[in-house]
């Protein structure tokens, strides 16, 4: 379990600090699949960085599993069980999928078994086990490597900001189809996707809405769902959100 007490965020500027995450609070329960969306500028990726750990809280609490987590470092919550995927995955030159999977699994995987990680994400393994996890490879290909990380890592938590950004629309579709398997499948853990795409948004147990630093919606699915997608155009959807009621 997740829960967010009374947690703020704010940057300074030369007017005064500028309010990002404003008091909010959240409880998310295990063994959920959840999508956290809003309109652009909303503050939904700053929430997923304060709960991994990359920005420090204002003021409030983070408690995962019922343990006060706010003043843990990113190496502790990763310990923990609390797994990030960037928006861009990162580059790392030199380094092959192999051992990326190994240093995410923390232990020495077989061959095989890295290559299974792969198949679930939709990779043949033949053709990526030992590539290096480097500029040659698409954005798309990319954030399934990532995918297939967490998934060697079997973390209790897995975020996923925006992993949509920055790839095709077939990359897309494969991405679809693995979140679809990996909900099918959560048992114990929680996975968080920060998106406004609808098809993302139309397969979670459970829809957060953040708008102006603070939760606007929080629910089931079904239920959230008809209150933000008025249309089949993300620009209208976007419109919902920012003027939802």
């Amino acid at each position: 379990m997740l829960e967010l007490k009374n947690i703020s965020f704010s940057v300074p500027s030369e007017g005064g600090d500028i309010d990002i995450i404003r008091n909010l609070s959240l409880t998310l329960d295990a063994g959920k699949f959840i999508v956290v969306t809003g309109p652009n500028g909303s503050g939904k990726s700053t929430l997923a960085k304060l709960i991994v750990g990359i920005e420090r809280l204002t003021a409030g609490n983070i408690l995962f599993d019922g343990v006060d987590i706010t003043d843990w470092s990113i190496t502790d919550r990763a310990r923990a069980g609390i797994g990030f995927a960037f928006q861009q995955p990162v580059k790392f030159k030199g380094l092959g999928v192999i051992d990326l999977l190994r240093i995410s699994s923390g232990r020495r995987l077989s061959m095989h078994e890295a290559c299974d990680y792969l198949a679930e994400v939709g990779l043949c393994a033949k053709d990526y086990i030992n590539r290096e996890v480097n500029g040659s490879l698409s954005g798309g290909e990319l954030k399934r490597i990532e995918i297939a990380t967490i998934l060697a890592r079997k973390t209790k938590l897995s975020i996923f900001d925006e992993p949509e950004a920055g790839i095709d629309l077939w990359s897309f579709q494969n991405l679809i189809r693995i979140f679809e398997k990996m909900r099918r499948e959560i048992r114990n853990s929680t996975i968080i996707i920060i998106s406004h795409q609808e098809r993302l948004i139309s397969i979670a147990d459970e829809i957060v809405v953040i708008r102006d630093g603070a939760v606007k919606h929080h629910g089931a699915g079904k239920e959230i769902l008809p209150r933000i997608v008025g249309t089949r155009s993300m620009s209208g959807m976007c419109d919902r959100l920012k003027g939802d009621d």
